[in-house]
């Protein structure tokens, strides 16, 4: 049975310094591809996938996020919840459990970008989620990344299980800044700052973790440079230049 999430948190609190000197003076979801902030992105691709409620967590320049949200017109609707301390990806969504409720929910990175393939990403992930996992991670080909992205992170077998890069292995995945998760995935986790890694790890070991592979477009936007990449291919689609036929 597919689960259909309707909550969601979005994480926005890093203080991106490889997007500097872009983020000098806002935050990395901020940031405009193709006229949109990157925040808005998130927060319309999750409506269209039928969230209804969406939390966001702000550190650096968290005046100009709550200002930013504060314009936007429901749905879906959104929360803020200022950090005053960087808690991390695992902390920070650990500390938004009270508002995210009980069921499960997606998490998205807030410097995630995305073109679905036939098929929307989110419902691909929420179709793989069952009773069998804690959570579902969307990945993608690291060969197919223009940027720097090491070996990958992770190995995927025909069911979609999914393991940890070896020593001085490549592995054919990368995570692609989104996931669905069971709030019980953070059982048994530190108060304070941790990084998500720490629960995926216990998953893994339990064999209860997942991995779908996007089968569209997705974009690593770490630097500036990668930025004005993006914003070339997604030019590029619209007049049709040959010069990024891959895409």
């Amino acid at each position: 049975m597919t689960v259909r999430p309707h909550s969601a948190m979005i994480l926005a609190a890093g203080l991106a310094t490889r997007m500097r000197p872009l983020t000098d003076e806002t935050a990395k979801p901020l940031l405009t591809l193709g006229g949109t902030t990157l925040l808005d992105h998130a927060i319309d691709r999750l409506s269209a996938a039928g969230v209804a409620h969406v939390v966001v967590n702000a550190f650096w320049q968290a005046d100009r996020v709550a200002a930013h949200l504060a314009g936007r017109v429901p749905p879906p609707r959104v929360t803020l919840r200022r950090e005053t301390t960087l808690l991390e990806t695992g902390g920070g969504v650990k500390a938004a459990l009270p508002l995210l409720g009980p069921d499960p929910f997606f998490v998205v990175n807030g410097d995630a970008f995305w073109l679905d393939g036939p098929h929307p990403a989110l419902d691909r992930v929420a179709e793989a989620f069952d009773e069998s996992v804690d959570a579902v991670l969307l990945v993608h080909r690291t060969f197919q990344v223009h940027a720097e992205v090491g070996f990958g992170d992770f190995a995927v077998d025909k069911w979609g299980m999914i393991r940890r890069r070896q020593e001085r292995e490549i592995v054919p995945y990368i995570y692609a800044g989104v996931h669905l998760m069971r709030p019980s995935l953070l059982d048994g986790t530190p108060e304070g700052r941790f990084s998500m890694n720490l629960a995926w790890d216990r998953a893994i070991e339990a064999g209860r973790l997942r991995a779908v592979v996007h089968d569209g477009i997705w974009f690593h936007l770490s630097t500036p440079a990668d930025l004005a990449e993006a914003e070339e291919i997604l030019q590029a689609r619209v007049t049709g230049d040959a010069r990024w036929p891959w895409r």
